[in-house]
């Protein structure tokens, strides 16, 4: 559906123009995006981007970023939604669970975004990065040393952990979005999603 931003009749078009292209790229990604079709989604002519953007790669960087971000807003949706008064250490792995399907369930629910958010890390040229939520990388890493300040991951298995986290994570959403698991009901997708993530933490807690 298209949709023009209403800040932009009070001259707000640079905000209109990334959220012009956010719904364009919701479903497939960089690739529908080009200055011609996301200003047609706005109303205005593909010079008028030029005042904001230097070009599109500028573009794309910056939309790229607001991917990032929204995936950030997601994951610390997730762990918000934890139990409160949980002991700091079924709390510490709950929330690498919650995590993970965080990361997948975005993936699996905006598609373009996902692959928008990790399709570069490159910043956009304007700055735009500064304010925004912590990414999920330290997200990431300030639970692993939850896990292991709280006793339920061993100090010596908490070196570089966070890469065995991400591959799985990663690896579930790539294979949910590009891969087998494309054709598995959403529902279906999230239980073997538990599953992963519960064989991860089983690792990471393991005790000899």
């Amino acid at each position: 559906m298209k949709r023009t931003s209403p800040g932009y009749h009070h001259g707000n078009l640079r905000s209109a123009l990334i959220e012009a292209a956010l719904d364009l790229a919701r479903d497939k990604g960089v690739g529908a995006l080009g200055l011609r079709e996301v200003t047609r989604a706005v109303g205005v002519s593909p010079n008028a981007a030029y005042r904001h953007f230097a070009d599109l790669r500028a573009l794309v960087l910056t939309v790229a970023l607001e991917a990032r971000h929204r995936l950030a807003h997601a994951i610390l949706d997730r762990l918000d939604t934890i139990t409160p008064g949980l002991d700091v250490g079924p709390r510490s792995t709950e929330r690498l669970r919650a995590f993970g399907l965080a990361y997948v369930e975005y993936a699996q629910a905006t598609p373009g975004w996902y692959e928008l958010a990790c399709a570069s890390q490159e910043a956009p040229p304007d700055g735009a990065e500064e304010g925004g939520p912590p990414p999920p990388h330290l997200v990431l890493l300030g639970i692993l040393d939850e896990m292991t300040r709280a006793g339920v991951m061993a100090s010596t298995r908490r070196t570089d952990a966070e890469w065995s986290c991400w591959a799985t994570v990663h690896g579930l959403a790539e294979l949910r979005v590009h891969g087998p698991l494309q054709a598995l009901s959403g529902e279906e997708s999230v239980r073997l999603a538990r599953l992963a993530l519960d064989t991860l933490i089983l690792g990471l807690t393991a005790k000899s």
